[in-house]
């Protein structure tokens, strides 16, 4: 069998001479070198013509090149902006991520041997139901447990005798309030007012079992309670003290927007002219008003 052979190709194969090719480079050379030589003595006659726009001229070409130079190192630290402004917003990310997951922690991790929920500002857990602190006296700025105050028909004949909630002071009318409470039947009644609070003034346990939880507002006539004060009350009384029944008992009067707020968050608001029927025993307490549309 006969394999037909392929003719080679040449790799150094002799290139013929162009004659018209090298005219040709020849003519364009040297057109070329007569434009140079033209703009170098074009050049050379303004500079001993007009030497200062020579210098103007060249003064504006180096600053056009520093100014192109300076450009694209920008785009360069632009991107390198842009790359640290990403790193560093993936840190704030996973900062907050670790904070949220961390008072999460705390809010719901408790001291051993309780088997109930740590405060969420001060770690220490709250007492346990059935177990909270008595009655506190006026003078007594410390959170003990003291004697029960007198019998219920003592407290009435003193309340229903005239108070003035306005010339107490902020004290005197929250131990007014629970004094109140205490002649309605309520127990475990408990003073808490002052910083770190969270709102809740004086807790107390309604006849029927309900936890009620009173914020006290001693403002006078032309100051009225406003949804600010009401939102920050609402935001603590049931998520943080788990109140059955929560109030704001005031000396005064509470905005329309502080209604609103406090009828769609099931909030009792006491005026003043209620806490006086209250008082007198011609009005109901804030308990009984709970779920009642006024």
């Amino acid at each position: 069998m006969t394999v037909p052979a392929h003719p080679l190709r040449r790799r150094g194969r002799d290139r013929r001479f162009d004659l018209r090719a090298t005219a040709l480079f020849f003519l364009l050379l040297a057109i070329i070198l007569c434009v140079l030589a033209f703009a170098a003595r074009t050049a050379a006659g303004i500079v001993e013509r007009r030497p200062l726009w020579a210098g103007a001229l060249l003064i504006s070409g180096v600053a056009v090149a520093v100014l192109c130079r300076s450009r694209r190192r920008r785009f360069s630290a632009a991107a390198c902006a842009r790359r640290a402004a990403r790193a560093l917003e993936e840190a704030a990310e996973t900062a907050s991520t670790s904070l949220s997951v961390a008072t999460v922690a705390v809010a719901v991790a408790a001291p051993a041997g309780t088997g109930a929920p740590a405060d969420l500002l001060t770690g220490a857990a709250p007492a346990a139901p059935g177990h909270e602190a008595e009655y506190l006296a006026p003078e007594d700025t410390q959170a003990a447990t003291v004697p029960l105050h007198p019998e219920a028909e003592e407290l009435t004949q003193r309340l229903t005798g005239g108070i003035d909630y306005a010339e107490l002071d902020p004290d005197g009318f929250e131990q007014a309030v629970a004094d109140l409470c205490v002649r309605d039947a309520c127990r475990d009644v408990v003073v808490e007012g002052g910083p770190g609070d969270l709102g809740a003034d004086v807790r107390a346990v309604t006849p029927d079992g309900r936890r009620v939880i009173i914020q006290c507002k001693q403002y006078c006539e032309t100051n009225k309670v406003g949804s600010q004060d009401m939102q920050r009350f609402g935001g603590t009384c049931f998520t943080v003290h788990e109140a059955d029944v929560a109030a704001v008992v005031t000396t005064s009067d509470f905005t329309e927007p502080a209604l609103e707020y406090a009828r769609q968050c099931g909030i009792v608001c006491v005026n003043g002219q209620e806490l006086q029927a209250w008082t007198d025993g011609t009005g109901p307490s804030p308990w009984e008003r709970a779920g009642v549309a006024f």
